[in-house]
């Protein structure tokens, strides 16, 4: 990269990494929280997904907002949202309160459609993949931070962590309007219908666009299949409870920063986007297959070592992809319709992960997450080289 588009993406950076630590500080208590509150397992899986439900509702239009009206204005607004949620969550004193914290959380969440396009715009197509790895490295990294945090202040005091989350995410706020320039992006000049280009990804799932969309989607279901219940399954196998859970986390955000600053660039210019795409898919399925086999702490360490690796290397080629194939006037929009289905897939693996733990087993929903990922990975073989771009916003010619 050059060093131009090394400081657009160094503005962001910062802003992203102290964001999610305020996210990683509350996602593995919340499903102790709950169970604490009466909640079983099931509606658990639903309260995860609340917050993909939110995003599904919203990131399409976040997209879209932002190709109009600027990337930086709709962060900001974003991070603001997310205060309020957490807010909420250090009030929390019911199921309900915690249902209605992480659908606003899931409002501000859909910013991330935003955030992407920012990058996107800040770089070239060539080195987007890379540029979109360090981006989130810096979010891992935040995530390194936040769940030791969380349990540490969980701790102290049930409020703690969501007041603090907060303040943290009002202070970012603060810093972004501050600091954060906006990207040099080329403004749409019409309004493209965003909810038709969703059911396109349907209809034309072979269309260089959408083919990148499906993958992207069930390697999200997938992950968040095996995160919804991950702190529940580590405390019935291992007995991990709020204050002891944040190793793991740290654990998996410092291979998955590792990966994204030093391996998925040098992959992308061996092996190419798509092929990396591949490997990624591989490695996620492979890291489901083995996490039921272990059997102790350091066993279930090498086994979930494989689940950042193809992160890393799964998504944000997917999404370099996905950018690369559009106009740079839709870029935003386009990545709203992706992180639409990202939504679709966050609120459906969590519903059939609960209910597969609470009908099936402990195990069970590592085995469907690993059978999700191989289906990923054979549609992987149906994407192309594409040549020019591709727009879904418009009708796809039949």
């Amino acid at each position: 990269m050059t060093p131009d588009e090394r400081r657009s993406l160094a503005a962001l950076m910062p802003i992203s990494f102290v964001d999610m630590i305020g996210f990683s500080m509350l996602l593995p208590l919340i499903p102790f929280y709950a169970e604490e509150f009466g909640a079983s397992y099931w509606v658990i899986g639903v309260l995860i997904g609340t917050y993909a439900l939110a995003e599904l509702m919203t990131a399409p239009f976040w997209g879209r907002a932002s190709d109009h009206l600027g990337r930086r204005r709709l962060i900001l607004v974003g991070i603001s949202v997310s205060a309020g949620a957490y807010v909420l969550f250090g009030f929390a004193s019911s199921v309900l309160v915690l249902f209605v914290s992480r659908f606003v959380q899931g409002v501000g969440g859909g910013k991330v459609s935003a955030v992407q396009a920012y990058v996107a715009d800040s770089v070239r197509p060539e080195v987007r993949a890379q540029a979109i790895g360090w981006h989130t490295a810096a979010t891992s990294a935040g995530v390194i931070i936040g769940p030791a945090v969380g349990s540490w202040m969980a701790g102290i005091d049930r409020s703690a962590p969501g007041l603090f989350a907060a303040a943290l995410c009002l202070t970012n706020a603060w810093a972004a309007w501050k600091w954060l320039p906006e990207s040099k992006q080329s403004r749409a000049t019409k309004k493209n219908a965003v909810l038709p280009a969703c059911l396109r990804v349907v209809t034309h799932p072979l269309h260089p666009v959408c083919t990148p969309i499906i993958v992207y989607a069930l390697g999200m279901m997938a992950f968040m299949a095996m995160n919804a219940m991950m702190a529940l399954y580590l405390g019935q196998r291992f007995g991990v409870t709020e204050t002891t859970i944040w190793p793991f986390y740290t654990y998996v955000a410092s291979i998955t920063m590792l990966c994204r600053l030093f391996v998925i660039g040098p992959i992308v210019r061996r092996l190419g986007e798509i092929r990396t795409l591949r490997l990624g898919a591989a490695l996620l399925a492979l890291g489901y297959l083995l996490i039921p086999l272990s059997f102790d702490v350091w066993s279930f360490a090498a086994a979930v070592l494989w689940i950042p690796v193809g992160t890393a290397l799964l998504f944000p080629t997917t999404t370099a992809l996905v950018s690369r194939r559009v106009d740079e006037q839709e870029v935003g929009a386009t990545l709203g319709v992706q992180q639409a289905y990202g939504g679709v897939a966050r609120l459906v693996g969590p519903l059939w992960s609960g209910l597969a733990f609470q009908q099936l087993g402990v195990d069970a929903p590592m085995w469907i997450a690993a059978a999700v990922m191989l289906l990923g990975f054979m549609v992987s073989f149906t994407i192309h080289r594409g040549n020019g771009q591709d727009s879904i916003l418009e009708p796809i010619p039949s």
